[in-house]
């Protein structure tokens, strides 16, 4: 397919009401408002075959083409420069959050980009390193992982999360379920720090969204023994 058949194909697929509901979260014009099952029922299979086609459309800004390339983009050919690139473009949180997080975490810099974008100044930017810290939790080995550094984290979430930007505290909460779900050598700190963080509050406008619990949450995990099992893949 062409960029020209997905975009009006991307155009066909949306709805009033989907793109009233992204509006909402935060999504900006121009897009079409495509809901995200149609994007892997619809559209994956064609794009996926042709990458150069995926960062164009990315490229385009329209938050519907740039998830789906979210969606079918390969992560371990992602450049560093390239993923750079999406986390200064991704400009509300569904795409900083979910797409390019995803994809930094199964890319060849997860750690790296992570640290680096955590410690940025803007708000999309430092979403993006804490969400793609935990989606790295969610699928790589333990003994990949440094727990040493995630209990500074850790650590830093108690100490800081109820200060910090709006969508910052949501995927601080977040990380913390994470380590608690994925990571069993620290599930039992991560309880502790879940206890301490309490009810995490943020600003999810005019949605019907909320905010997890994050102690709830792992004991929830806990109670159908499912702490420490991995995902194959957390691109969805």
């Amino acid at each position: 397919m062409t960029y020209e058949e997905v975009m009006g194909k991307l155009e066909q697929l949306g709805t009033d009401q989907t793109k009233k509901t992204f509006l909402r979260h935060g999504a900006k014009e121009p897009f079409f408002g495509v809901k995200v099952g149609d994007l892997k029922k619809h559209c994956v299979k064609d794009v996926k075959k042709d990458q150069q086609l995926v960062y164009d459309l990315y490229a385009s800004g329209n938050s519907d083409a740039m998830y789906l390339a979210g969606l079918t983009v390969k992560p371990k050919e992602m450049t560093k420069e390239r993923l750079n690139e999406w986390v200064r473009g991704a400009y509300w949180y569904m795409i900083s959050e979910y797409t390019v997080a995803q994809i930094a975490a199964e890319s060849l810099f997860a750690i790296e980009l992570a640290r680096e974008w955590m410690r940025a100044d803007e708000e999309m930017i430092v979403v993006a390193g804490w969400s793609t810290y935990s989606n790295y939790l969610s699928i790589a080995p333990d003994e990949q992982i440094d727990g040493e550094e995630v209990e500074r984290l850790l650590a830093q979430v108690a100490e800081t999360i109820h200060e910090e930007q709006n969508r910052v505290r949501y995927v601080m909460n977040n990380f913390v379920i994470c380590v608690g779900a994925y990571y069993a050598p620290l599930t039992e700190r991560a309880k502790e720090v879940a206890v301490a963080i309490g009810k995490v509050h943020v600003d999810v406008g005019n949605t019907a969204c909320k905010v997890p619990v994050a102690i709830d949450y792992i004991k929830k995990i806990e109670d159908r023994h499912a702490i420490g099992k991995k995902r194959k893949t957390c691109i969805c």
